[in-house]
């Protein structure tokens, strides 16, 4: 077996064997953080000479599907390890035995039945400033070895806040890009253009802690799914192609709150390929009003309830307006629109630092959709020019 060897896996591997409590890493992206972390947890399961009883915990399920578990997949995958030969997999429960009698088992944060009742000898919390302190709590309680955290330092969090609550026997490794030796040219361009952004260099680039600065939407949290009662008010498309997801949104409505659900977010769609996405669903889809033709299309291929959104003067900011007064229920799977309210912020000026109450054109594809149902759907001023417009396209 060949072993991809990081410096984040070295100093886990160090760290492990000096008995430490809390090995914990941080990072800014493509560090490759978790996935040096399940390595390790890997070849310790491989190599254990006793059982061992491994949990790997984050905050939603479609974020460990998409992040840990994918990983553990590539790494296995890699290893040329094969299942029902090295392990067995209980796909229900999330659950693998490996021929060591170790167990590894995958669940979410959110799983409050599973964080106060499991018992565990190791346990990895993957992008940990994501889950509350207590929960860290009630999980470390029933560990009864080793514990692993890692996570994007873009504000502090409890592992700051508790000082020397963690200190004692922690070894706490600090990675960037540069400690990547697997990323690939375009990757580093990439990351190494986002220099101007100051705050976000200094956490994503140099893995620093961060301060969240001017983020626009503060009021919202996750769901686990649209809850009944709730009341559709329509779908925001945002197009892209190339480099840019097309973004579509479902906008649900309770009371005073809106509920988001994420339902498309890719690169490379054509018109007719939108058309077979939103074909046939309820409520109407509001698009990006400067696509015209595009819109023309996806109605021509039969989704005859689409309409362009109503702009004018000012749109983006009064459309954030209009969100602002709503607080937002975001469902766990809709993780790129997450990443974009944890990211969507005002351009700060220069000298000052105080916010120009314009958005930064950065991570707001999904966003943007949600716009467009807000500027159509959740003004009242606005509702018989939307009407017009759906009537011009037939």
């Amino acid at each position: 077996m060949i072993i991809a060897y990081t410096k984040v896996l070295d100093e886990t591997m160090k760290a492990y064997a000096a008995g430490q409590r809390l090995i914990a890493n941080r990072g800014g992206t493509r560090s490759g953080k978790t996935y040096s972390i399940m390595t390790f947890l890997v070849l310790l399961m491989l190599s254990s000479k006793r059982p061992l009883a491994i949990d790997v915990v984050s905050e939603s399920f479609p974020h460990l599907k998409r992040g840990a578990m994918q990983d553990f997949d590539d790494i296995c995958t890699g290893y040329q390890l094969v299942e029902d030969v090295n392990y067995k997999v209980n796909r229900t429960d999330h659950i693998y035995t490996f021929m060591t009698g170790c167990v590894l088992r995958f669940f979410s944060a959110d799983d409050w039945g599973k964080v106060k009742g499991s018992r565990r000898d190791i346990l990895f919390i993957n992008e940990a400033n994501r889950i509350p302190w207590e929960t860290y709590r009630q999980l470390a309680v029933r560990t009864a070895e080793t514990i692993f955290i890692d996570w994007n330092p873009d504000s502090e969090f409890w592992f700051e806040e508790q000082g020397l609550n963690l200190r004692e026997r922690t070894t706490e490794i600090i990675s960037t890009y540069l400690d990547n030796p697997f990323l690939g040219d375009e990757q580093i361009r990439e990351i190494e253009s986002q220099h101007a952004d100051e705050n976000w260099w200094k956490v994503y680039g140099l893995g620093q802690v961060g301060r969240p600065q001017g983020l626009i939407y503060n009021r919202w949290a996750q769901c686990r799914e649209i809850s009944d009662g709730s009341r559709l008010i329509g779908r925001g498309l945002d197009f892209g192609f190339t480099t840019d997801p097309t973004a579509i949104v479902a906008v649900y409505q309770q009371g005073g709150e809106l509920l988001l659900d994420e339902e498309c977010y890719a690169t490379g769609l054509t018109n007719d390929l939108i058309a077979e996405r939103l074909r046939g669903v309820q409520g109407p889809v509001v698009a990006d009003s400067a696509e015209m033709k595009s819109i023309t299309e996806i109605h021509n291929f039969g989704v005859r309830n689409i309409e362009p959104s109503l702009k004018g003067p000012d749109s983006i900011r009064n459309g954030i307006q209009i969100l602002q007064r709503y607080k937002l229920n975001v469902t766990q799977k809709s993780l790129n629109l997450i990443k974009e309210l944890r990211n969507y912020k005002w351009q700060a000026d220069r000298i000052t630092g105080e916010n120009k109450n314009v958005p930064v054109d950065k991570f707001n594809h999904a966003l943007d959709a949600v716009r467009y149902v807000a500027l159509n759907k959740l003004t009242k001023r606005l509702l018989g020019t939307a009407k017009a417009h759906v009537n011009r396209l037939d």
